[in-house]
């Protein structure tokens, strides 16, 4: 060994499959992977931002503005790209909106900080002045936010028509927004602190095709799209006592395969009526605990079903589990999994009512704290975006509600931090003050995207913009429909300050996480995708998969 090393000639400690990328190789590695996704979805920012059309290899299609769907529905094999769509996954978590900001400004970071390296700056002095900037950010953010009062209804729709706007709810972006502020009404409490908590596990969401999105509507209690399993059976029961059951009202099969054999046509008859006398006993028992409405989650026998109608019990068969979950707490009972041991304690009360029209049954409880939004759609794909979109505008209005701050949109917020942090910078010493003016640039992206997006000159707007916030309007953001510039929040273009905060703070440590790395070392292919050996990524330094395979197609 030392021979071969006074040689000169390197030692092997890696193995044949192993791939290796260092230094300045590996950081242009990296960036160009999260720059790749980060562009992948700025086109959708904004109000005039564009769909994506999402084909997975089922050939499943799927429609969306929405960053997060986007990202998630991409076949991306690559960990750096993984690690940006992880901000994402983030963003949609914490805050329920952002997720394209979030993304874009951390592309837009690094892009930056490439510049910055192209100049010598150690990534140490680059990830310490984004850190110095992300923090000062959030605090300007907390002293430019508008504190609300939460009972404002009115600013709580344009919070929500904010977040849907541009996300296919456009035309009936203001009766949603009324039905997403009524339902957060409906959930919210006070804690022992006085302070709003949103519990959006009492809030049910249910889609229906066929009719206008202008067409749904907010229903106190809870929604079964089941039919009676009996045409003799009550469509309808008032003050019922309710039954959630977890255990199917059929025969009981064997737990081993058994084989029986018959010699007399009396034994077959023997074998029936006393199948005929199980689920008799089961529909008795459930007359005896004085059930008016069953709702199953499993199945129920053709002959059950005729004893049921005959004791006037309205029976539904293969609820789903989650809507049996949500009418616990609606009609107040337990699901029960074991008829024999079942008490009347566990019945819940309420009133079902049946909508032939829609085929539905509305199942509402006293004093009820569940409710639940119907949203209907004219296709498949238009309900899926408008579930999207309102389940988006429901956290951000939740986050409003439990935070209580606010901030003019419309790109004002973002324009405005870059002029801070610029002020900032003079105060930093070193070569971080470069990262924080690097910093300051990468927020402006947000402003430049949604004018270009909107076929606007990004630059003209840009400039229009600084001067106004140089002027001291604090608030002056772009009308992307009239291309002007002006105050937002008076506008009603209304983002929640928790959200802008978690984007900037998520993309800072993205960007950092990015720029720490110097060294990757696969143990084969660079790919996070190992069922297939063939397809891998090319076109990386040092012959490292880069973003083709996994995104190629999608870009």
């Amino acid at each position: 060994m030392s021979q071969r090393m006074q040689q000169g000639q390197p030692m092997i400690v890696m193995s044949e499959d192993s791939q290796r990328v260092k230094d300045k190789d590996a950081q242009d590695y990296n960036i160009s992977a999260a720059r790749a996704v980060a562009e992948a979805v700025q086109s959708t920012l904004g109000p005039k931002g564009m769909d994506k059309m999402l084909v997975d290899s089922m050939g499943s299609v799927t429609i969306t503005n929405d960053g997060v769907t986007i990202l998630k529905e991409m076949d991306i094999d690559n960990p750096t790209a993984e690690m940006i769509i992880e901000v994402a996954e983030t963003q949609e978590d914490e805050a329920g909106d952002g997720t394209t900001t979030a993304v874009a400004i951390a592309g837009e970071l690094l892009k930056n900080a490439e510049d910055l390296l192209e100049q010598d700056i150690h990534p140490t002095a680059i990830i310490k002045g984004f850190h110095l900037a992300s923090e000062q950010a959030r605090e300007e953010i907390d002293d430019i936010a508008t504190d609300i009062d939460t009972s404002d209804e009115e600013l709580l729709r344009k919070t929500a028509e904010t977040s849907m706007t541009g996300k296919g709810t456009e035309v009936n972006k203001e009766h949603l927004a009324q039905l997403i502020v009524e339902a957060i009404r409906q959930v919210t409490v006070e804690d022992e602190n006085g302070d709003n908590v949103v519990d959006l596990e009492f809030l049910n969401i249910e889609t229906q095709t066929g009719r206008s999105a202008g067409e749904s509507e907010l229903l106190e209690g809870g929604i079964i799209d089941k039919d009676p399993v009996h045409d003799n059976m009550p469509r309808s029961a008032e003050d019922a006592n309710i039954l959630l059951l977890n255990e199917a009202i059929e025969v009981e099969e064997a737990d081993v395969d058994t084989e029986v054999s018959v010699t007399d046509p009396d034994q077959l008859q023997q074998f029936l009526d006393r199948e005929e006398k199980q689920l008799r006993e089961k529909v008795d028992r459930i007359a005896d605990l004085g059930a008016d409405v069953v709702f199953c989650q499993k199945g129920i026998d053709d002959l059950a079903q005729h004893y049921l109608a005959k004791e006037g019990i309205l029976a539904v068969r293969r609820a789903k589990k989650s809507d049996l979950e949500f009418l616990q707490e609606v009609v107040g009972a337990s699901i029960v999994s074991d008829l024999e041991n079942a008490t009347e304690a566990d019945l819940g009360f309420g009133d079902v009512t049946r909508d032939e029209a829609d085929e539905l049954f509305y199942v509402e409880g006293e004093d009820a704290h569940g409710v639940t939004l119907l949203l209907r759609g004219s296709t498949d794909h238009v309900v899926d975006e408008l579930e999207r979109g309102v389940n988006d505008a429901l956290d951000v209005v939740a986050q409003t509600v439990s935070d209580g701050r606010v901030l003019a949109g419309g790109g004002a917020i973002e324009v405005e931090l870059a002029s801070r942090l610029r002020d900032f910078a003079d105060s930093v010493s070193g070569r971080e003050q470069l990262a924080v003016e690097a910093f300051a640039d990468s927020l402006e992206l947000v402003p430049r995207v949604l004018a270009g997006n909107a076929g606007l000159d990004s630059i003209d707007t840009l400039v229009d913009l600084r001067a106004a916030h140089d002027d001291g309007q604090i608030t002056a953001g772009l009308n992307v429909f009239s291309g002007d510039v002006e105050d937002t929040f008076e506008a009603g273009v209304v983002e929640p300050a928790h959200a802008k905060e978690q984007a900037i703070t998520s993309a800072a440590e993205a960007a950092n996480l990015v720029l720490k790395i110097d060294d990757i070392i696969s143990a084969g292919d660079l790919s996070t995708d190992k069922g297939d050996d063939e397809g891998g990524p090319g076109g990386a330094p040092g012959g490292m998969g880069g973003m083709g395979g996994g995104m190629g197609g999608m870009m």
